[in-house]
C-alpha cells in the first residue's frame, strides 16, 4: 500500500529506480511521502493527508482529529486539514464578478492560488513541517543523490543553482502527483449509479431529491457545480461563505488560540471586512469518512452538520445533538450567508436521507471506512 511509504526510508522507496526513468509524477509521489522535508524528519505531506483516509489527517492528536499536530510534536493548528482529494478541480483564486463571490484557490482561506502554491506552504509553516527557509528544504533534497539526478533530469542541469527555482520545482512535482487520478477516481456508488451500475435505496433516492431540489435548497446553492446527475461533479462551487460556525472551544483549550478566525479576510490580497469569517466551500466527496466537520472540526457527526444547517429554517431544531445544549453562537456573526442558507425545513427522516445520500459520495477505496463506523 502506498501509505506505507510514510514509514519507509528513501533507500527503499527508490529501489530499482533511476533518475532516467522517474517521471515528474513519480518524483512528486516520493516527495509527498518524504518525512525528511520536515525539521525533525518526522512529518511528510502524507502525514496530514493520509491516502488511506481520503487524504485527510486520521491521527487523533488528543483532539479527535480536529486539527493537525506539527513536526515538533506539540504545535496544534486551528483548522482541520482539508482533504487533498479532488483539489485539482478548484479554479485559481479569483473574484467571480457575475456571482459576486470570491472563488477557488487552495486552503480554507484561498491564500494560495493553485496546487503548486499549496504544496509549498506546509514545509515552511512553523506549526506544521517547521523548516526555516526554502534553502533549508532544498539542502534536504540535496542530501539524496537520486533527488539531485532526478531534478536535473526533469528541470535542467542548473536547477540547484537557485534555491527559489529548486523549491518551485519541488512544488510542481508534488502538484503533478496531486493531479493524478489517485486523487480523483470518481468511482463512488453515486458515480456507479450514473453509469447504471448501482440502484439507489428509497432513503438514498429521497436524499438525492432533497439535495438536488431547486434553489430553495441550501445544498444545491453551494455544493453543486455542474448540476444534477452530471458526471465529474465535485459537489462544491468553490465559493467562500460564512455559515455561522461556532468556535471549537475544545480545540482552542488545547492549542491556546484566542484570536478570531477571520477566514477569507486572512487572505493576503483581501482587505474587505465583508469577507471576515468566510471559508471555502469544501467538496462533499468522501465527506462521510472525513469527520470531524467544518473548517475547525467542531462537529463530530455528519448528521449534526445537516441539523446545524436546518436550524436556520426550522425553529424546532434548537439543540446541538452532540452537546444536548442550544447551538453555540457563531464565531463571526455579521457576514453570515443567510440567503444561501435559506432552505426547506427538514424532518428527521429527511435529515437521515441527506446523510444517506452523502454516504454515496464515498470513493470505492474508502467504502470499508463506512462499515467501520457502524461497529
Amino acid at each position: 500500500m502506498k501509505s506505507l511509504k510514510i514509514l519507509l526510508p528513501l533507500s527503499l522507496i527508490f529501489t530499482n529506480l533511476s533518475a532516467v526513468n522517474l517521471t515528474q509524477e513519480d518524483l512528486g509521489r516520493t516527495l509527498f511521502f518524504d518525512t525528511n522535508l520536515s525539521k525533525n524528519r518526522t512529518q511528510s505531506c502524507a502525514t496530514c493527508h493520509n491516502p488511506e483516509y481520503a487524504f485527510t489527517d486520521d491521527r487523533d492528536n488528543g483532539i479527535s482529529k480536529m486539527a493537525s499536530l506539527g513536526d515538533d510534536g506539540k504545535s496544534l493548528g486551528d483548522r482541520q486539514a482539508p482533504t487533498a482529494m479532488y483539489a485539482k478541480f478548484s479554479p485559481k483564486f479569483h473574484f467571480n464578478e457575475k456571482k459576486g463571490f470570491y472563488t477557488g484557490g487552495q486552503f480554507w482561506d484561498g491564500r494560495e492560488t493553485d496546487l503548486e502554491g499549496q504544496a509549498g506552504g506546509p514545509p515552511l509553516n512553523p506549526i506544521e513541517m517547521g523548516m526555516s527557509s526554502k534553502k533549508e528544504v532544498v539542502d534536504r533534497l540535496k542530501e539524496n543523490s537520486l533527488y539531485i539526478d532526478t531534478f536535473k533530469n526533469l528541470f535542467g542541469e542548473e536547477i540547484f543553482n537557485d534555491d527559489e527555482k529548486a523549491y518551485e520545482a519541488m512544488t510542481k512535482a508534488i502538484a503533478t502527483y496531486e493531479r493524478t487520478d489517485e486523487f480523483s477516481p470518481f468511482d463512488s456508488k453515486y458515480d456507479r449509479y450514473l453509469k447504471g451500475e448501482y440502484d439507489l435505496t428509497p432513503l438514498e433516492d429521497l436524499g438525492k431529491s432533497i439535495f438536488f431540489s431547486n434553489n430553495n435548497n441550501s445544498c444545491s446553492n453551494c455544493h453543486i457545480l455542474k448540476g444534477e446527475d452530471k458526471e465529474g461533479e465535485t459537489f462544491t462551487n468553490y465559493e467562500y461563505h460564512n455559515i455561522g460556525t461556532p468556535i471549537n472551544h475544545e480545540l482552542r483549550n488545547k492549542n491556546g488560540v484566542t484570536a478570531i478566525d477571520n477566514g477569507l479576510l486572512s487572505h493576503p490580497q483581501i482587505d474587505d471586512i465583508n469577507q471576515k469569517g468566510k471559508h471555502k466551500t469544501p467538496t462533499l466527496r468522501n465527506v462521510a469518512v472525513t469527520a470531524p466537520y467544518m473548517h475547525n472540526g467542531v462537529f463530530k457527526d455528519l448528521k449534526t452538520v445537516v441539523e446545524f444547517y436546518d436550524k436556520y429554517n426550522n425553529k424546532d431544531r434548537k439543540i446541538n445533538p452532540e452537546t444536548g445544549k442550544e447551538w453555540d453562537e457563531p464565531e463571526v456573526n455579521d457576514t453570515i450567508s443567510l440567503k444561501e442558507l435559506k432552505a426547506i425545513k427538514l424532518t428527521d427522516r429527511k435529515v437521515e436521507a441527506l446523510v444517506a445520500f452523502m454516504k454515496l459520495l464515498t470513493d470505492k477505496k474508502y467504502e470499508h471506512l463506512l462499515e467501520n463506523e457502524k461497529k
